[in-house]
């Protein structure tokens, strides 16, 4: 058994923020999102580096732990050597499509306060964990969850790429459900949005690059007090050679055709926009 996925990303800057220092990668096997720190020239830079790394895995079938990690290890030395003991670093969120005793899975992956969710039956359930200061208070019943949102070490995260000796990413394995739907984000949108209304916007936009955009631009309309991205991957199982859902690059699909503009839409990987649906 196999798993075929089709997608959907967004980016904006925000209305706040004057650069986009969040970076996208969507293309199987690998989705991810950076959101890099540090200001224009580090945080842009140090998130671009990650979907540079993690873009060599793209077009291959699935990606495993170790193909995963590798990639980390390889960022975190890039960002080292490119900032030269300069601030800056990233988060990254992701999920791998990956295969374990036959079967197919989502391998997430986590540094940071970036974060990857998944909806299963109906369900939306964030799979990452946070790794900040409130979120360690959360855990050890310090704060509770109406506190968290407005408390001022909100922001200070606990682990990221590029600011330590070597990267200490989280991994899940969780079995790839034939309706699965994930989403990967950064906390742009989850700062604006709660899990409620991220969870029926999910529900209401069946294609995922819809979903992404939507997400997005709610996120937006609601403050758009930081970059904001969202990857939309949805997943379907074939058996031998028979497909029941076919895989399909929406990066941009449905935008009209214009120069990607990288400081506005963040780095991608499809980074070309066209009129069509590419098969």
């Amino acid at each position: 058994m196999r798993v075929r996925t089709s997608w959907g990303s967004a980016t904006d800057r925000g209305l706040v923020r004057s650069v986009n220092e969040d970076a996208l990668l969507a293309y199987p096997p690998v989705f991810l999102v950076a959101d890099g720190m540090g200001g224009h020239d580090a945080g842009d830079v140090a998130s671009r580096l990650a979907v540079e790394e993690f873009a060599h895995l793209a077009g291959r079938t699935v990606a495993s732990a170790d193909d995963v990690h590798a990639c980390f290890t390889r960022t975190a030395e890039r960002i080292r050597d490119t900032f030269e003991g300069r601030a800056g670093g990233t988060t990254v969120a992701g999920v791998a499509v990956a295969e374990h005793d036959d079967g197919s899975y989502w391998l997430v992956f986590n540094v940071g306060d970036s974060r990857v969710y998944r909806v299963s039956e109906g369900v939306l359930e964030q799979i990452s964990v946070d790794h900040s200061v409130v979120q360690e208070m959360l855990d050890s019943g310090e704060l509770s969850s109406s506190q968290a949102g407005t408390h001022p070490e909100r922001h200070v995260l606990t682990r990221a790429l590029g600011t330590g000796p070597s990267p200490e990413p989280d991994y899940w394995l969780i079995p790839a459900g034939p309706h699965d739907r994930v989403l990967v984000c950064s906390d742009g949108l989850t700062r604006e949005l709660d899990d409620d209304v991220i969870s029926a916007i999910l529900a209401e936009h069946s294609d995922p690059q819809q979903a992404a955009q939507q997400l997005v631009q709610r996120a937006v309309e609601a403050g758009g007090h930081d970059n904001v991205s969202a990857v939309v991957v949805d997943v379907a199982t074939a058996v031998g050679d028979e497909d029941v859902h076919v895989t399909v690059p929406r990066a941009g699909a449905e935008l009209a055709p214009s120069a990607w503009d990288e400081m506005l839409d963040g780095a991608t990987v499809p980074r070309t926009r066209t009129t069509e649906v590419q098969p």
